[in-house]
């Protein structure tokens, strides 16, 4: 198995260690968990672990297609794993995030559902041969989720010292372009979808 590979499942194995660091019945068994204050802004020790490994997770992305590239190792597997790495570390993030109140549910189920819209897209043109690669516009989704991440696990710093809300717009920029990505998804294999129907 080559570098990028090894790395993919790295960031894959790192999911569930944060999620059980988010999830984790901490006053059960009676852990204090402590809370920092910065200028007026709470900031849990919590979110700090989980804002460490998610940005080494987050980095492995980057750098495993950089290494795929560059070394000329662009599996199949790598192909089919990526993706799905990917949206397992920010869906999984995001659920989380939506139960705690963090984020808006609602943008959280709209763009969930525009991934399994857009994974049954490709399946069905795989199917039929035809590869359906992301777009800028899937690249823009990505990186506008996990910059929206970052910013709900610092509770909007260093924007919150100004009072300017950056997380919330960011959260409902990455819905509009999650579902207008969904939409170019759908109308680049439009006739694929539609030839039978």
């Amino acid at each position: 198995m080559n570098t990028p590979n090894k790395l993919t499942i790295f960031r894959i194995l790192l999911i569930p260690l944060i999620v059980l660091i988010e999830i984790f019945p901490y006053a059960q068994f009676q852990i204090n968990m402590p809370t920092y204050l910065f200028n007026g802004v709470f900031l849990s020790l919590k979110n700090i672990i989980v804002l460490v490994i998610f940005i080494i997770a987050s980095f492995t992305d980057f750098l495993d297609g950089y290494l795929a590239r560059k070394n000329q190792q662009i599996t199949t597997f790598g192909k089919f794993l990526d993706p799905i790495a990917d949206k397992l570390l920010v869906n999984s993030l995001l659920i989380i995030l939506a139960y705690q109140g963090a984020v808006p549910l609602v943008a959280v189920l709209l763009m969930i559902w525009r991934d399994t819209v857009v994974d049954g897209i490709r399946m069905m043109s795989s199917s039929k041969g035809v590869v359906v690669s992301a777009g800028i516009l899937g690249k823009i989704k990505t990186v506008s989720q996990m910059v929206t991440i970052v910013l709900v696990l610092l509770n909007n710093m260093p924007f919150a010292f100004i009072g300017l809300p950056v997380t919330d717009f960011l959260i409902w920029f990455s819905t509009l372009v999650s579902l207008v990505s969904g939409y170019s998804y759908f109308q680049s294999a439009k006739e694929i979808i539609l030839e039978t129907m």
